[in-house]
């Protein structure tokens, strides 16, 4: 009787295991089968041109994506500078003030507006700025992507900044440091690599997305800088050069969808090695 539930426990949990193991290895296939097909795909359509150079129109040879690759830097960066204040900011209320009756109520809506659709987003943004300014515009679709943001930095700076040991707060509180100092030369120093991964991730989220930039940025086929115009992006570069029928567009969407995910790869692993060598203790 002892041997058979031994068995039963035992191939449980093998079976458990297995399982658990075959969903990892599906899982991570199956992203490096996108990351293979798109390497392949987008490849060949690299050199030097297709970074300095404007776009051209279907069946002239040459051509790039350089007024995109500013554009989506331009619109991310306006949503980094709006989103990670806000979001960091609001991360340290909720675990070092939380202890009230107007935190959860934060806390819910930072989980609702994460789980809203992206277009619902850029529907707002488009009514609340594309329409007072009476234009598409960089600035619009920094705001729509900045609403997206928020939330991601807020939860996760929250859970971050909560794991940092209390004895470490009560130290510097016992040696006369003021609260203010306490938070951000302590504790925000302690959790800086946890939270620049959150931040990294809501990057990389929004850095993917194409329907809140279709109501906000719209496009532009030539090279902008100026926040108040209209501006190309590299998702909607990849959206309207992918639907096209025409073959040399395809394969200038998948090379800028091959660079969008370098981009990515080189942005988290630069944030890593940033906080492992400044923020180690």
């Amino acid at each position: 009787m002892k041997s058979l539930r031994y068995f039963k426990r035992r191939t449980i949990n093998n079976t458990i295991f297995f399982l658990s193991y075959a969903s990892a290895v599906i899982g991570v296939a199956i992203l490096l089968l996108i990351l293979l097909y798109t390497v392949i795909k987008g490849a060949s359509a690299i050199n030097l041109d297709f970074f300095i150079k404007l776009p051209r129109p279907t069946g002239v040879p040459g051509g790039g994506i350089a007024n995109a690759l500013v554009g989506t830097f331009m619109v991310v960066g306006i949503a980094s500078a709006i989103a990670i204040p806000v979001g960091v900011m609001a991360g340290i209320y909720l675990s070092e003030f939380g202890n009230n009756k107007f935190a959860p109520f934060i806390r819910y809506l930072a989980d609702v507006l994460n789980s809203i659709p992206s277009i619902v987003t850029g529907v707002v943004a488009y009514v609340f700025v594309v329409l007072p300014m009476h234009r598409f515009s960089a600035l619009a679709g920094g705001v729509a992507l900045s609403i997206m943001m928020i939330p991601i930095i807020t939860r996760t700076s929250e859970e971050l900044i909560r794991m940092v040991p209390d004895t470490i707060r009560e130290a510097a509180l016992a040696l006369g440091t003021p609260q203010w100092k306490v938070i951000i030369f302590i504790v925000l120093r302690t959790a800086a690599a946890g939270i620049a991964t959150g931040v990294m991730l809501a990057v990389a989220r929004v850095g993917g997305e194409t329907a809140p930039l279709l109501f906000t940025a719209f496009n532009n086929s030539f090279m902008s800088v100026r926040p108040d115009q209209p501006i190309s992006t590299m998702t909607v570069l990849i959206y309207n050069y992918a639907s096209s029928p025409y073959a040399d567009w395809n394969a200038m969407a998948w090379g800028a969808a091959f660079v969008l995910i370098v981009i990515v790869l080189i942005a988290n692993i630069v944030s890593k090695i940033f906080t492992k060598t400044k923020y180690a203790l």
